[in-house]
């Protein structure tokens, strides 16, 4: 089972390497939106410093999302998309 785990590994660099060369095309490609947390923000009427302490991360940080300087990944990620979907979970993040 080792040697086939091995075999796929294997494998699957070597397409990534073709791919990258341009001597393959891939077959498929997943492209996912960054959330827009400025546009979030807003629509919970929150200030930087107000929306940086609801997500527990800094206003600067929050800032640079903004200024798309930074990207958010990890669980402020996750956060955003959920705030996208249900911004009314906000005043539970502001709780805690």
């Amino acid at each position: 089972m080792e040697d086939n785990l091995f075999d796929d590994l294997l494998a699957s660099a070597e397409e990534m390497v073709a791919i990258e060369s341009g001597n393959v095309q891939a077959t498929v490609t997943r492209e996912y939106q960054r959330p827009d947390s400025k546009r979030i923000r807003k629509s919970l009427h929150l200030k930087q410093a107000e929306f940086a302490a609801a997500l527990g991360v800094s206003a600067s940080l929050v800032q640079s999302w903004e200024q798309q300087r930074r990207y958010p990944d990890g669980a402020s990620l996750k956060l955003l998309r959920l705030l996208e979907a249900k911004p009314e979970i906000i005043t539970q993040l502001q709780a805690v």
